[in-house]
C-alpha cells in the first residue's frame, strides 16, 4: 500500500445516505403514501390545536370539476400550499378544506352534446358521475403534487348539504327584498340556451357591418323643430336589431347640426353632432353644404322620427351615455335588446320588444315576415338591403371590435329580454363598496378593479335556463312569482335530507304536498346562476365547519375572480351578513405563454405542448412544479414553457446538494454533545452564521408577506454564494484532515447544524418532499420536518461584526485569485493551493489582523503560503509555493515528520493513541 492510501483512513469524508439523485419522479409517490398513512395533515393540526395556536384561514375556491389539471390550477393550489404550509410553520392552525364547483354549464354542456333527449333526472345523473369522475382525477393530482388538505372531507357544490345552504342563503334574500322577475335583456347563449352572467362571458374580436341609417321627422316633429323634410342619422354595428327600435337618443348638453348635405347624387337635411359632421361626410360622401340650425340635445327631446321600415315612430330621447367618439351623435334604442336601452326605455315608457327566441331566431313580433324563423346574425344582409331598397340608408362599413362571446358554446351573445330572476344590487352595492375598502387587496390594484365592476354592475341575472344546478326555489301562481322565504326555507330542508334531484323527480302536486304549501301552485323551472353556488361558500362551508371561521384571513385566486368568486362571494356576503367574507384577497396572474398570450387546453392541445401537471410531475417531480411556482412573480402574467420550466432544475440540484453536502459533513455530530459556543467559534463560521441569521429574517418577513419568490432567491442566493463559493470550499480542509473533535472542525459542525435545520425547514413550504426527505436522514430530527416550526433568528449572530470583516476579505481575495488564475493560466502552476501569496496592503487596514495569521489566511484563501505587509499601495504577487504537498491532507505546508505537515502529524498522534 503507498503512504497516501496509509492515511486514507484517517480521513474524515462525509458520509450520508441521503442520495444524490433526487429520482423525484419514483420516491415522491413512496413519501406521499408515507405521509398519507401517517395521517400527517391531521397530525399536524391536531398539535396545534393541542397548541391552541391562533387560527388562519384561507378559503379554497372551488376549481370546476370538469378536465385534468392543467398548470394554470397547479400554480393556483400550489400558491395555496405555500400560504398554508408556511402559516402553519410559523405556529399557526392553518386547516384547509378544498372544494369543487360541481354544477353548470360546462358539465351540462358535456353530458348532452354526449346523448340528446335525456329527461332531466337522467341528465343531472350522469352530470354527477361526470363530476365526480373529475374530482377523483383532480384530487389526486393536488395531492401528488404535495398539497396538504382535507383530502377525504371536500365541500362539494352538489352535496345535499351545500345545496341546502345555497337556498337558505336565497331565502335570506328574498326576506330582505332584493329578489325580483323581470323582463329585460340579459347575455343569452343561444348556443347553450340560457342566460350568462358576466363572468360567463368572454371577449373576442368580432367583424360586424356598421351603417350609417336615416330615421325621418314626424312632420309634427319637423314642423316643431323647424325644418322640413329633416332626419335624424344614427350608427350602429347590430343591424338586426333595428326591428326592435322604439327610440332615438340624444345628449342633452350635446350641439346638434341641422344641416343640408349633398353628394354622390343626393341630398339630405340631416342632424348630427357637431364634433361629428366630418365623420358623417367621410363615411357617406356627402358634405356639408349649408348649416340650416344648430340645437342643443335637450331642444330634440318628445320629438319623434319615422322608423325605417316598419310603420311606427320611434320617440327621441335624452340619454348620457351618448358620446361623440364614434357614429353620429343619435344612438338607436332598443330596448329589448341592451342594458342601457332597456334602462332609459323605461324612463320614457317605451316598453320592451325583443322579437327573438331562444335560438337566436327572429318571432312573428319583429313585423317582418321575411325575417320570421332566421337567425338574427344571418339576417344583417337583409336588413340592410331593405334599408337601401326604402332610401334609409345612408352608408355602410365594416367594424372590428372586442364582442362577447358565451365560454362553453364560443358563440357570439345576443342581449335579448325575456322574463328572469335578478338581485337587485342597489340595496347592496353601498355596503359592498364599503366593504371593499375594508379589505387588503395583494397586489393593491385589485382594489380598484373590483371597486369598479362592483360600482358598474347591473342587477345580476341569477336564473338559467338549465337542468345541472341548483332549482330556483320558487313557484308561480296564475303565471305570476310567488318570491317566500319560508317556503325557500322548507325546499332547503327538503334538499338537504334527500337532494335535489327531488325537485326535478316529483310532480308540482306531489312537491307542494311534501312543503305543506299550497296546492296548484307549479314550480319554477329554472337553476340558479352557478355563481351562487360558489358564492355562498362562506355558509356552506365557512360556517358550517367548526375549525374554519367567518370572515376568511385569505381568498387566493387568479385576476379573473373579480368579475367572478371574489364578487359573487362579496355580494352573497353582503347580503347574507352585511360583511366581506374574507380579510385579504391576493391575485395571482394568468399563466401565458412566451408570447404573452393566455395558455389554454385547446391552443396547447393544436400546439402539441403539455399543460397538464400530471405531464410534468410525471416527468421532473412535483417538487420541481412546486420550485417553479415559488420563483414566478405571482402578481403578473406567469411565463410558462417547458424550456423554461427546465431552467428551475439547476436550482433544485443546487439546493438538494447543498442540503446533502450538510448532512454528509454532519456525520456523528452530536448537538446536544459537541455543539461549541458562538465565542469559541472561528470568523468564517461566526460570519456563516450571521449570514443564516438575516436570511431566516428575510424569508420569515417574505413568507408572512406570501413574497416566495423572494424567499426562493435568498435560499438559492445564500446556497450558491455564501455556502458552495465559500463557506463549504474554504471549510473543506478542516472537515476532512483535522481532530474529529478538535474545536475548529466542532465549531463548523455546530454552524452547518443550524445551517442544515434552518435551510431545510424554510424549504419545507416549497420542497415538500425533498426538505422532508432530508430531515428524515439526519440523524438528529425527529417526526417529519412539516411537523416543525419556522427557524427564528439567532439574536447573538445579530451584530454583523464578522460579516463586516468577511466582507472586507472576500474583497482582497478578488484580487489575490485573479492574481493566482494569471499564473495558472501562465503555467507557473495548475491549482489554487500551489500559490504562495505576498499581498501589501495599506496601512490601517481593518483585518490586517486576520490576513497577519498564516493559518487563517492559508485557509481562507486556498493557498500554500500567505504573506501581508503594510505599503503605501495595495499589491498582490503569487509564486508557486517551494513548500512539499503533505500526502494525507495534499496542501502544500512545511514538512514536519514523515513527510507530513505539522496538522496532519499531529492528527496522526492522537488517532494513533486513541
Amino acid at each position: 500500500m503507498s503512504r497516501d492510501g496509509a492515511y486514507k483512513d484517517t480521513i474524515l469524508l462525509p458520509q450520508t445516505d441521503f442520495p444524490m439523485r433526487g429520482d423525484l419522479v419514483k420516491r415522491e409517490p413512496e413519501r406521499l403514501a408515507r405521509w398519507e398513512s401517517l395521517g400527517l395533515y391531521e397530525r399536524i393540526i391536531a398539535r396545534r390545536k393541542a397548541q391552541k395556536a391562533k387560527k388562519f384561514v384561507l378559503h379554497d375556491g372551488p376549481p370546476f370539476a370538469n378536465g385534468d389539471v392543467h398548470m394554470g390550477t397547479a400554480l393556483n393550489k400550489v400558491l395555496k400550499d405555500l400560504v398554508v404550509k408556511s402559516k402553519t410553520m410559523a405556529g399557526f392552525e392553518a386547516p384547509f378544506i378544498p372544494g369543487w364547483d360541481c354544477h353548470g354549464l360546462p358539465i351540462e354542456f358535456k353530458v348532452v352534446k354526449q346523448a340528446q333527449g335525456l329527461e332531466p333526472a337522467e341528465i343531472r345523473r350522469r352530470c354527477t358521475e361526470f363530476a365526480s369522475k373529475f374530482i377523483d382525477i383532480q384530487r389526486a393530482s393536488f395531492k401528488r403534487l404535495g398539497v396538504f388538505g382535507d383530502w377525504q372531507n371536500p365541500y362539494l357544490t352538489m352535496a345535499p348539504g351545500y345545496e341546502a345552504d345555497i337556498v337558505r342563503t336565497f331565502s335570506k334574500l328574498v326576506e330582505s327584498g332584493v329578489v325580483y322577475q323581470s323582463k329585460k335583456p340579459v347575455q343569452w347563449s343561444y348556443g347553450a340556451h340560457t342566460a350568462l352572467a358576466e363572468a360567463e362571458v368572454e371577449y373576442k374580436d368580432k367583424v360586424s357591418p356598421a351603417i350609417f341609417v336615416k330615421f325621418p321627422l314626424t312632420p309634427s316633429s319637423a314642423s316643431k323643430l323647424g325644418i322640413g323634410n329633416a332626419s335624424m342619422a344614427i350608427w350602429t354595428t347590430t343591424p338586426w336589431t333595428l326591428p326592435a327600435n322604439l327610440g332615438v337618443a340624444v345628449h342633452p348638453e350635446f350641439t346638434y347640426v341641422v344641416g343640408e348635405f349633398a353628394g354622390n347624387e343626393r341630398k339630405e337635411i340631416l342632424v348630427v353632432v357637431r364634433e361629428l359632421v366630418e365623420t358623417l361626410s367621410e363615411k357617406t360622401g356627402m358634405r356639408l353644404v349649408k348649416v340650416l340650425k344648430e340645437v342643443k340635445g335637450r331642444e330634440l327631446e318628445k320629438l319623434e322620427a319615422k322608423h325605417p321600415f316598419i310603420d311606427r315612430n320611434s320617440l327621441i330621447i335624452l340619454a348620457q351615455f351618448v358620446t361623440t367618439e364614434t357614429g353620429t351623435g343619435s344612438v338607436h334604442i332598443a330596448p329589448g335588446h341592451g342594458a342601457d336601452d332597456y334602462s332609459v326605455g323605461q324612463q320614457y315608457g317605451l316598453g320592451v320588444l325583443s322579437p327573438v327566441d331562444d335560438d337566436g331566431k327572429f318571432t312573428d313580433e319583429c313585423g317582418l315576415p321575411e325575417l320570421v324563423g332566421k337567425h338574427v346574425f344571418k339576417s344583417n344582409d337583409f336588413v340592410i338591403e331593405l334599408l337601401e331598397s326604402k332610401g334609409m340608408l345612408l352608408a355602410q362599413e365594416t367594424y372590428e371590435h372586442s364582442y362577447p362571446h358565451c365560454w362553453r358554446s364560443k358563440t357570439p351573445i345576443i342581449f335579448r329580454a325575456v322574463e328572469q330572476f335578478f338581485i337587485s344590487l342597489d340595496e347592496l352595492r353601498g355596503t359592498a363598496l364599503k366593504e371593499i375598502d375594508k379589505v387588503e387587496w395583494l397586489p393593491a390594484w385589485g382594489r380598484n378593479r373590483i371597486y369598479g365592476t362592483v360600482e358598474s354592475r347591473p342587477d345580476w341575472c341569477i336564473s338559467r335556463q338549465r337542468t345541472w344546478g341548483v332549482p330556483l326555489p320558487v313557484f308561480f301562481k296564475d303565471g305570476k312569482a310567488v318570491l317566500c322565504a319560508e317556503t325557500a326555507r322548507k325546499v332547503a330542508d327538503l334538499v338537504e335530507s334527500e337532494g335535489t334531484n327531488i325537485w326535478f323527480e316529483l310532480s308540482d302536486e306531489e312537491l307542494c304536498e311534501r312543503l305543506g304549501i299550497e296546492k296548484g301552485l307549479t314550480r319554477c323551472r329554472d337553476t340558479l346562476d352557478v355563481w351562487i353556488d360558489s358564492g355562498c361558500s362562506h355558509v356552506a362551508v365557512m360556517e358550517r365547519h367548526p375549525e374554519l371561521h367567518v370572515p376568511a384571513d385569505l381568498y387566493l385566486e387568479a385576476t379573473d375572480q373579480h368579475r367572478g368568486w371574489f364578487q359573487s362571494s362579496l355580494m352573497m356576503s353582503v347580503g347574507y351578513r352585511g360583511v366581506a367574507p374574507y380579510k385579504s384577497v391576493l391575485t395571482h396572474g394568468f399563466v401565458v405563454d412566451k408570447d404573452k398570450k393566455k395558455i389554454s387546453k385547446s391552443d396547447a392541445a393544436k400546439s402539441g405542448k403539455p399543460t397538464d401537471a400530471s405531464y410534468f410531475y410525471n416527468k421532473y417531480g412535483s417538487d420541481i412544479v412546486r420550485l417553479w411556482v415559488s420563483s414566478v412573480d405571482w402578481q403578473t402574467e406567469v411565463p410558462f414553457g417547458e424550456d423554461l420550466f427546465k431552467q428551475v432544475a439547476e436550482p433544485y440540484r443546487r439546493l438538494r446538494n447543498t442540503l446533502r453536502i450538510l448532512l454528509g459533513n454532519l456525520d456523528g455530530f452530536d448537538p446536544e454533545m459537541d455543539r461549541v459556543a458562538a465565542s469559541h467559534m472561528p470568523l468564517l463560521d461566526q460570519w456563516v452564521l450571521e449570514r443564516l441569521h438575516n436570511v431566516v429574517g428575510e424569508c420569515s418577513k417574505a413568507y408572512e408577506r406570501y413574497e416566495f419568490r423572494k424567499v426562493f432567491n435568498e435560499l438559492n442566493q445564500f446556497c450558491a454564494t455564501e455556502l458552495s463559493a465559500v463557506y463549504i470550499d474554504a471549510t473543506k480542509d478542516r472537515m476532512y484532515c483535522d481532530a474529529k473533535n478538535s474545536v475548529r472542525r466542532r465549531a463548523t459542525q455546530t454552524a452547518m447544524y443550524d445551517v442544515f435545520s434552518s435551510l431545510s425547514r424554510l424549504l419545507a413550504p416549497i420542497l415538500a418532499f425533498t426538505a422532508d426527505e432530508a430531515w428524515e436522514f439526519a440523524p438528529f430530527t425527529e417526526g417529519s420536518v412539516h411537523e416543525q416550526d419556522f427557524p427564528v433568528p439567532d439574536a447573538s449572530f445579530a451584530s454583523g461584526e464578522a460579516t463586516k470583516k468577511v466582507a472586507r476579505l472576500l474583497e482582497i481575495r478578488h484580487d489575490v485569485q485573479t492574481a493566482i488564475e494569471s499564473q495558472v493560466q501562465a503555467k507557473a502552476f495548475k491549482k489554487n493551493n500551489e500559490a504562495a501569496v505576498k499581498l501589501v496592503v495599506k496601512e490601517g487596514e481593518p483585518v490586517y489582523s486576520l490576513l497577519n495569521d498564516r493559518e487563517f489566511a492559508c485557509e481562507f484563501f486556498i493557498v500554500s503560503d500567505f504573506d501581508v505587509s503594510a505599503g503605501s499601495k495595495f499589491s498582490v504577487a503569487v509564486t508557486k509555493s517551494d513548500h512539499p504537498m503533505c500526502p494525507r491532507c495534499r496542501r502544500y505546508e512545511p514538512a514536519v515528520s514523515d513527510d507530513l505537515c505539522g496538522r496532519c502529524g499531529e492528527v496522526l498522534q492522537t488517532v494513533s493513541r486513541a
